[in-house]
């Protein structure tokens, strides 16, 4: 069903789509957590898990019935934020490391969905990454999709949101060490840094793009590295890993913020790369004399 929509109301779609996904998702945590009678409880992460996969599914079913799989692209901004901010009621732990977390993932979440709210055009517009896949794999596309288009950025981010789903149980006095709070206030500013350098980077590519159409942004933050929106969202899942460590020390959840630093620099960033080489002719000489994040 190829359709199109002004860009508000395909943007109050997208909303009503996210809260049905969202309402599915609270459903079955509550079914598998609180439910007198699911006949063995799920452990609550990996219940938020699985509400976090049937949200996901329920948004990739609208991305066919449009036939666009946009659809998902806010998705990665909105669960973080709304899931912790839930994870906190359900938990009934306020402390300080959550209070931090919940402030961070907050700011994040309102610029990366504000940014998709300014580039988005409507419901009949389709990212070109997803229309370049539609058109080179048109007999395994709906696979494609599903498990590498919206499953799989939804599992690599709630691989990187468990340092901070793992706040909540952490029990480790902060007033104890003092170096404890300061590599935890790190890792704060570290996330409210990335967010902020993402912030700035957007307004410096919109104004040029606006200014300079078919040009390399090459002024600002853009001067200094390639890809400095990709770079702050990397930060940023290093930043709450940090205040994670900060209280935990290194352990195996150090992988949710490994995963989202290979997806960037093997997918999403040689992806933009290829276009950027492809479409501009000055991104070659710009690609030389300008490193890729920092």
């Amino acid at each position: 069903m190829k359709r199109d929509y002004s860009k508000w109301c395909s943007v109050a779609l997208i909303a009503a789509i996210y809260a049905l996904a969202g309402a599915a998702g609270w459903l079955l945590f509550d079914w598998l957590t609180l439910h007198p009678f699911t006949p063995s409880p799920v452990h609550p992460l990996i219940a938020l898990l699985l509400a976090d996969v049937l949200a996901t599914i329920i948004v990739w079913a609208f991305g066919l019935l449009y036939e666009n799989v946009s659809v998902y692209d806010p998705y990665w901004s909105v669960f973080p934020p709304i899931a912790f901010l839930l994870w906190a009621f359900y938990t009934g732990i306020w402390s300080l490391p959550v209070i931090l977390l919940l402030i961070a993932s907050w700011y994040w979440g309102w610029r990366l969905t504000r940014n998709w709210a300014i580039t988005f055009k409507g419901i009949g517009h389709e990212d070109w990454r997803y229309t370049k896949y539609r058109s080179k794999h048109p007999l395994v596309f709906q696979l494609i999709n599903l498990f590498g288009l919206n499953m799989m950025p939804t599992l690599v981010v709630f691989a990187a949101m468990l340092p901070g789903l793992k706040l909540f149980e952490t029990t480790n006095p902060l007033t104890t060490n003092p170096l404890t709070l300061c590599l935890l206030i790190f890792g704060f500013i570290v996330c409210l840094a990335s967010a902020t350098i993402q912030l700035i980077a957007d307004k410096q590519s919109h104004d040029f793009r606006a200014a300079h159409p078919g040009q390399v942004c090459n002024i600002g933050l853009w001067k200094h590295g390639r890809h400095p929106n990709y770079f702050g969202e990397i930060q940023f899942w290093w930043g709450m890993w940090i205040m994670y460590a900060s209280l935990n020390g290194i352990d195996m959840y150090i992988g949710g913020a490994i995963a989202m630093t290979a997806l960037f620099l093997g997918i999403s960033i040689p992806l933009m790369e290829k276009r950027q080489l492809a479409n501009k002719p000055d991104y070659s000489e710009y690609r030389k004399q300008t490193r890729m994040l920092i």
